[in-house]
């Protein structure tokens, strides 16, 4: 199986920030992916834009180091860098003041697709916009792309939005959420709405409860300060977690388009439950493994902030009232897993004598590592002595099933900076979803806040709190187990 590469229109991406971690790491690596696979056109530019005095050669010799750091050896290749490398120039600019925006504006064409990749923290976000629109730089069809966090609370993303409102139209913003680029999730999709097999079986009615986990073996080492004003409530179910709850639990949209399918997945939120503080648990990891403990690594000692979070959801909607969403995420656990497993129920009667063999049957998606889907179904163990049961996986591995395609296949944000150049929002969030999401958000922190809880300590290398257990137990389920 091969995968097609379509070439996107000739560009012009500016990316503010560039000199920036995240534009190392990801953004300048992902696009020099795309041009290696061919889908960027030889006439397509990219423009760097940051505080440092650097010349065009200074940044490529940047850029160049970062490839080589972040792209794997197998995938670098002298003539395609030579040949990014020359797309590439720089300005110097200053984000709050008056340096730097002539010469941008000498340098961006206005007849090919404008982007610009807001990589700068949240505060800058309105000057940017502002200056873009005021020096004439950005077209009527520009668009720009903002990273979270996109605020902290449902002020702040108010606030925010209202600022790109000045200068933007919604249908430019583009709020990026990496978690959306993801092959697998995408597939969430797919899967859902492509295969009768699932969707008369996707609801209540045969759903027994939905399990979503993101587990980290990281701490917050080297991010400690901005970690401990957020947490895992702010930094991973907000947005990540949200917007994986939302695809597992939004009706069919009538199109796939972008604004019917993130119609769907506003209907989603805006149908949470409020959640009870006896099915939230919140988490701080000790010191373990020669590595010190969440306070240590936040330097304050006398932190509240969670590293991690479990919760017990309900939504109150036709398809999936009764049917509890159980999520987790934290930092310093047994593994790094991504997965969503969707458990159904047990049928309504059995024929069998033996039923101890017997276990539901589990669709379980996951995001990383080892991306696929399995199906967990009950067959008749072999041997002779009678029906006993047993299950057993119906398993597709991507890695398996692509072959050397996988490859090829762009990881997410390679994936989606190609959808702002397209003009395809489809795995964007909103400015309604955003602030959606917060709405929910907000209360949820606000009552734990109020109550002044402390979160559990709980020791690295484990699956998190013992009350984490217990928010399953007491329900008769059990979380699947975090592989080490």
């Amino acid at each position: 199986m091969a995968s097609r590469v379509i070439p996107v229109e000739v560009f012009d991406l500016v990316i503010f920030g560039a000199t920036g971690d995240l534009a190392r790491r990801k953004i300048l690596p992902g696009l020099y992916l795309r041009w290696l696979a061919g889908q960027i056109l030889p006439e397509a530019r990219v423009i760097g834009a940051a505080r440092a005095e650097l010349s065009d050669a200074e940044f490529r010799a940047s850029v160049a180091a970062a490839i080589a750091e972040y792209v794997p050896p197998a995938r670098q290749d002298a003539a395609a860098l030579a040949g990014f490398l020359d797309r590439l120039s720089y300005v110097a600019i200053d984000a709050t003041g008056d340096k730097g925006w002539a010469q941008l504006r000498a340098v961006v064409r206005p007849d090919v697709v404008q982007a610009f990749y807001f990589s700068v923290a949240p505060t800058l976000f309105g000057a940017i916009a502002g200056r873009l629109t005021a020096h004439g730089i950005a077209g009527p069809e520009a668009r720009i792309v903002v990273e979270k966090p996109f605020g902290r609370d449902l002020a702040s993303a108010r606030a925010l939005n209202a600022a790109l409102a000045q200068h933007f139209a919604e249908s430019q913003i583009y709020r990026i959420d990496h978690y959306l680029g993801k092959e697998t999730v995408q597939n969430l999709m797919a899967v859902r709405f492509a295969n009768i097999l699932f969707e008369p079986l996707w609801n209540s009615q045969y759903v027994d409860h939905v399990q979503i986990t993101v587990a980290e073996t990281v701490g917050v080492e080297g991010r400690g300060v901005y970690y401990d004003k957020a947490g895992a409530m702010r930094d991973m179910v907000q947005n990540h977690i949200m917007q994986l709850l939302c695809l597992i639990a939004m009706e069919p949209p009538y199109h796939f388009d972008p604004d019917a399918v993130r119609d769907e997945k506003l209907k989603v939120i805006r149908a949470l439950d409020p959640v009870r503080p006896e099915d939230i648990v919140r988490g701080q990891y000790l010191a373990g493994g020669g590595k010190g403990g969440y306070l240590e690594d936040a330097d304050n000692r006398n932190s509240r902030t969670e590293s991690y979070i479990a919760l017990k959801l309900h939504i109150s909607n036709w398809r999936w009232k009764g049917t509890p969403f159980y999520l987790r995420t934290g930092k310093r656990l047994r593994a790094r897993e991504s997965e969503i497993a969707i458990t159904f129920r047990e049928p309504p009667h059995s024929i069998f004598d033996d039923h101890s063999g017997w276990r539901e049957n589990v669709l379980v998606i996951r995001l990383q590592p080892d991306e696929g889907m399995n199906l967990k179904v009950m067959i008749k163990e072999p041997g002779p002595g009678g029906m006993r049961l047993v299950q057993v996986p119906l398993d597709m591995s991507f890695a398996e099933a692509l072959g050397e395609a996988l490859d090829d296949v762009p990881d997410a944000y390679e994936r989606l900076i190609m959808d702002v150049i397209r003009g395809n929002q489809t795995l964007f969030m909103r400015g309604d979803e955003v602030e959606a999401a917060w709405a929910w958000t907000d209360p949820v922190i606000g009552g734990w806040e109020a109550r002044g809880e402390k979160p559990q300590p709980y020791e690295p290398g484990t699956s998190g709190p013992e009350d984490a257990l217990m928010l399953m137990h007491r329900d008769n389920r059990r979380w699947r187990e975090i592989r080490s």
